[in-house]
């Protein structure tokens, strides 16, 4: 049973439930213009100095790669809700190299 149990763990992708390949988080891009929102977010978000998940540069223009946002207050591909515990995903503000940690 134990010798089950391991062999199913270890075959586990390092960020289940986390981020993927594909700089998405439940079929949402984590690029794009993002809106903060305080209720009803598509996801939960935490902002640490260490260990995120996904680095996070904010930008002014051309949002269209993994982990460059656009925040806006209309029209949103995502919206976000900043958390202090309990957190979907885990992400760092940068000035270069965004993108999946």
């Amino acid at each position: 049973m134990i010798l089950v149990l391991s062999i199913f763990f270890y075959s586990l992708p390092v960020h289940s439930g986390k981020l993927n390949s594909s700089c998405t988080f439940k079929g949402k891009k984590l690029y794009g213009n993002v809106q903060i929102v305080t209720s009803f977010p598509d996801i939960k978000v935490q902002v640490v100095n260490s260990f995120p998940d996904l680095k996070v540069q904010k930008v002014s223009s051309f949002p269209d790669s993994c982990g460059k946002w656009k925040i806006v207050t209309s029209f949103p591909d995502v919206k976000v809700q900043l958390v202090d515990s309990f957190p979907d995903i885990k992400i760092q503000y940068v000035t270069s190299f965004p993108g999946v940690n």
